[in-house]
C-alpha cells in the first residue's frame, strides 16, 4: 500500500508530542504574562507587498513561501516571521496605547533545506515592546528571555549581544563598507555552514583581503570588559559610541550576557542591539533571537516607532530538551477517567456517570465503540489513564462506581457523588 507522509520538512505530532508541545508553549506563555505581555494574533497568509522589502533578498528571493492566486491572481505569502506582521498591525491600530507589550506563538514558514533543528513549517514564540527606545526594553527582552529557558529547565546558555550600530560603525572604519548587509548575511551563517564556509563567501562577495579582515574582526568578543575594550577603541566614532553607551546601560540591567562581535543577525531590519541564545550542548544553533527594530513600523506608517523584540524557536528547544533529558514526552493522553462499562446494558448509567465527573472538572473517556471489558483495560493501561472507573450491575443498582488508580495499586468503591474527591486523591 502506498505510503503518504507530509512533505519534507513537515512534520505530524501524535498525542504525545503534542502535549509535551503543549506543556513547554504553556511555561513560555507564563514567563512572557509574568512580565505583562498581552496576547496577539495575526494572519498565517499576507499580501505579498505586506511582507516585500523587509527581509533582505536572499529571504525574499529563496526562503518565502510566496504564491499567486489562481482566483485573483494577487500575490500572497505564508508568515516568515511573526515581526513583521506585529509592524503591520501596529500600523492599522495607531490609537493603540504606546508601550505596547505583545506575545504572539504561531507557526512560520520558511523554504529552506530541512536538517536536525530546522523545518520549514515551525513555531515561534515571539515578545516585543513596541514605543520605547531606551535600553530597559532591550534589557527586559534579555530578561524574558533567560527566563523562559530556565523556566524549561535549561541552565548551559550563554545570551550573546552585540549592537548593529556598532558593527556599522567597525566595518565603515575598518573596511571602507558603505553597504555591510550584504556581509552580515553572510555572517549570519557561521552557524550553517562554519568560519570556512562564511569566508569563502565573504571572498566571493567583497575579495580575500577584506574577508580576512572581517574574520579578524568577528573573533573579537567575550565579557562586558571586552565590549568596553572594543567601545574605546572606537570612541570617538558617534555611531559607535551611541551604540555603546546603549549597551553598557542594557548590560547593567539585564542578567548576564556574552558580548560578540560576530553576531550580526541576517534580517535587514535590525537597527541596534540585537541578541541570540545558544546552548552550551547540545549543539543545535540558536534557540532564540531577536533585537531592536526601530524603522521598520515607519516602512507601513511613514513615522518611526521604536520597538524591541525576540523570539524563541519551539522546535530547537524541545530537540534539545529531549535530548538533554530536561524535556520527556511522558503523557499519552489527557484522560482523567476511563470509565470501562463491564455490561453494555448499563449504558445509560455510565453515561451518567461520566457526565457527573465531568462536571466535576475531570477528563473522562468512555468506549464509543462497545468494546469488551478487557479490550477497554487493554486500552485504558496502553494509554496510561491513571484512573479507572468500572461501571456493572453492583455500580448501577447502587449508584456508585468502583475506582481503581494502576499507580498506587489501590481500589475503592464510592457512591457517585463522592467519587470526583476519591479519583482528585487518586491523581495525587
Amino acid at each position: 500500500m502506498r505510503e503518504y507522509r507530509p512533505p519534507r520538512g513537515f512534520r505530524d505530532f501524535p498525542p504525545e508530542v503534542m502535549l509535551l508541545r503543549r506543556e513547554v508553549i504553556g511555561k513560555i506563555v507564563r514567563v512572557f504574562e509574568r512580565y505583562g505581555y498581552e496576547p496577539l494574533d495575526t494572519p498565517a497568509v499576507e499580501n505579498w507587498e505586506t511582507l516585500a522589502g523587509k527581509y533582505g533578498e536572499e529571504a525574499e528571493g529563496k526562503l518565502m513561501w510566496r504564491f499567486t492566486d489562481p482566483w485573483s491572481k494577487k500575490e500572497y505569502a505564508l508568515r516568515y516571521d511573526l515581526t513583521v506582521p506585529l509592524a503591520r498591525f501596529i500600523s492599522n491600530n495607531m490609537d493603540i496605547p504606546l508601550p505596547f507589550k505583545r506575545y504572539h506563538i504561531a507557526p512560520v514558514w520558511r523554504h529552506e533545506e530541512p536538517q536536525r533543528g530546522r523545518y520549514r513549517e515551525f513555531y515561534q514564540c515571539d515578545v516585543d515592546i513596541v514605543g520605547s527606545p531606551y535600553p530597559e526594553a532591550d534589557a527586559e527582552i534579555v530578561d524574558v528571555v533567560g527566563e523562559s529557558l530556565r523556566e524549561l529547565g535549561f541552565s548551559g546558555f550563554r545570551i550573546r549581544l552585540n549592537d548593529r550600530r556598532l558593527l556599522s560603525a567597525v566595518f565603515e572604519e575598518e573596511l571602507g563598507l558603505k553597504d555591510p548587509l550584504p556581509v552580515y548575511r553572510s555572517i549570519d551563517k557561521l552557524d550553517k555552514i562554519g568560519a570556512e564556509g562564511v569566508r569563502k563567501e565573504l571572498t566571493r562577495t567583497v575579495g580575500e583581503s577584506l574577508a580576512e579582515k572581517i574574520m579578524s574582526l568577528i573573533s573579537l568578543g567575550g565579557g562586558a570588559d571586552s565590549m568596553r575594550a572594543i567601545c574605546s577603541r572606537y570612541s570617538h566614532n558617534a555611531k559607535a559610541k551611541e551604540a555603546c553607551d546603549h549597551l553598557e546601560q542594557l548590560t547593567s540591567l539585564a542578567g548576564e550576557v556574552t558580548f560578540d562581535l560576530s553576531l550580526v543577525r541576517g534580517l535587514d531590519y535590525y537597527t541596534g542591539p540585537i541578541l541570540e541564545v545558544v546552548l552550551d550542548q547540545p549543539k543545535i544553533g540558536s534557540v532564540a533571537g531577536g533585537g531592536r527594530y526601530d524603522k521598520l513600523i515607519g516602512t507601513f506608517t511613514g513615522k518611526d516607532i521604536p520597538a524591541t523584540g525576540a523570539s524563541l524557536g519551539i522546535e530547537r528547544l524541545i530537540d534539545a530538551g529531549v535530548e538533554l533529558g530536561i524535556l520527556k514526552a511522558s503523557r499519552s493522553t489527557v484522560t482523567d477517567v476511563y470509565l470501562v462499562v463491564v455490561d453494555w446494558s448499563f449504558l445509560s448509567y455510565a453515561w451518567r456517570a461520566a457526565k457527573e465527573l465531568r462536571r466535576s472538572g475531570l477528563n473522562v473517556r468512555i468506549d464509543p465503540a462497545r468494546a469488551s471489558e478487557e479490550s477497554q483495560r487493554k486500552r485504558a493501561r496502553r494509554l496510561g489513564v491513571p484512573v479507572i472507573a468500572f461501571v456493572g450491575m453492583s455500580e448501577a443498582e447502587t449508584n456508585s462506581l468502583t475506582l481503581y488508580s494502576p499507580a498506587k495499586g489501590e481500589r475503592a468503591v464510592v457512591k457517585l457523588e463522592e467519587a470526583p474527591l476519591v479519583v482528585r486523591r487518586f491523581l495525587s
